[in-house]
């Protein structure tokens, strides 16, 4: 699979030779080994060793397509193969971090045609929150709990993709 990252001229190639249920990843990226373990993710910083570096990087948004990201004072958009989307998503249900309990994802990519929802409003299991509409059908994205509406981030007209952040629930 390759990588662009915003700020390098260069594509980057990597796969992933080895994952394990701890966290620990075996990537080849442009030819080279690297080991890398996640050690945490937790209010969307993660931390992790790379090749027996520390690091953190703190995920600015995470969408089915991309991640951007900060580290090292620099922001960073990583286009990605849904093959990393996957692991990504293990990684962060191992960690433990219950933030993905909060996200209502669009199951669809899809272009927003309304919102039923407002900043502050109840809202019940299978509640609908938005509608998308994909290929001339239209899809509602239901609450999975009972909860309050936190923040929404998308608005009528909008594109996502699917798996995007469309709103939060708390």
């Amino acid at each position: 699979m390759e990588f662009k990252i915003n700020n390098l001229d260069n594509v980057i190639t990597g796969t992933i030779s080895e994952s394990s249920v701890n966290g620990k990843i075996v990537a080849t990226i442009n030819g080279k080994d690297h080991s890398i373990q996640i050690i945490a993710l937790k209010n969307n910083i993660l931390e992790f060793m790379l090749d027996n570096s520390y690091n953190t990087a703190k995920i600015l948004e995470f969408g089915s397509s991309y991640i951007k990201m900060l580290m090292n004072g620099e922001q960073m958009i990583i286009k990605k193969h849904s093959k990393l989307t996957e692991i990504l998503e293990k990684s962060m249900a191992l960690s433990g971090s219950s933030s993905g309990e909060n996200k209502l994802l669009s199951q669809i990519p899809g272009r927003v045609v309304s919102i039923m929802s407002k900043v502050g409003d109840k809202i019940k299991k299978g509640d609908s929150f938005i509608v998308l509409e994909s290929m001339k059908m239209q899809v509602a994205v239901k609450s999975h709990k009972d909860g309050q509406i936190r923040d929404i981030k998308v608005k009528v007209g909008d594109t996502v993709s699917r798996n995007d952040v469309v709103g939060l629930i708390e």
